[in-house]
């Protein structure tokens, strides 16, 4: 009972920590949610059934990790929490959404994709319903910016690093940092798609869109792919039998 506590505690800790550490940071900035409205109904309705295939699998695998490691619940509201708090830091920008780090890239790593898309959804309805942060008419290109290309992303460069022998922190950050970038980029396809220019169509809207968002996006994934893997070493240490569980870490010790 009292390591469960003492793990609570922790977890508490890493959460407010992490919003602080990111509040520190100037935040004028561009770049993700997209803001309620913003998207023709054709484009907000193709990118709803888009995700939902992935929030289809994303609840299967949430639901066979639990059955299979049920001490992890804990680490999957954590890793919930974390993206909550990170996501939730946003300045509007012009464009119709706003910027911040993502979060999704911690949970990846331990969870899988999949169980991302699904814990992603539920922040950005969170956010869309208590901070006027997104909305429910963008959730689903939000949902599969933030929570679905995002953490594939984090999950396929944290694998890749390990296989090719990287060191642990090494593939956390490029993990954290690549995800939150393209999740940026994502959302720029997703603009340019519903809003090309008269003048150079899809192709010069998306130049125009990643040049705005460029500028802010890319130091804020590298604060997040640092911060990422500030926690991750937290975590290793308290709760190495979880990550071990989950195949995250060997026995050894993360480099």
């Amino acid at each position: 009972m009292k390591s469960q506590l003492k793990k609570i505690k922790l977890s508490l800790f890493i959460v407010m920590y992490s919003a602080a550490l990111l509040l520190t940071f100037p935040q004028n900035a561009y770049a993700m949610h997209i803001m309620e409205g913003f998207l023709p109904v054709k484009w907000a309705g193709f990118w709803f059934v888009l995700t939902i295939p992935f929030l289809i699998l994303g609840l299967r695998s949430i639901q066979k990790t639990v059955s299979a490691n049920p001490s992890v619940k804990m680490l999957l509201g954590l890793a919930g929490a974390f993206a909550f708090v990170l996501s939730a830091l946003k300045i509007p920008s012009v464009t119709g959404s706003c910027s911040h780090p993502t979060g999704v890239g911690l949970g990846a790593i331990m969870f899988g994709p999949m169980a991302m898309v699904v814990l992603g959804c539920i922040v950005l309805i969170f956010q869309a319903l208590l901070l006027a942060h997104g909305g429910i008419t963008t959730l689903g290109a939000n949902t599969f910016s933030m929570a679905v290309v995002g953490p594939i992303i984090a999950f396929v460069v944290y694998r890749v690093m390990k296989k090719i022998g990287a060191p642990t922190w090494l593939a956390v950050f490029l993990a954290a940092a690549l995800g939150d970038l393209l999740t940026y980029i994502t959302t720029s396809f997703q603009l340019a798609m519903a809003f090309p220019l008269q003048s150079g169509g899809f192709t010069a809207a998306l130049a125009k869109f990643l040049s705005v968002f460029a500028v802010t996006q890319l130091p804020l994934a590298i604060m997040e792919g640092i911060l990422t893997v500030v926690v991750f070493n937290i975590l290793a240490a308290y709760n190495k039998q979880e990550l071990l569980e989950l195949s995250v870490i060997t026995e050894e010790v993360p480099k």
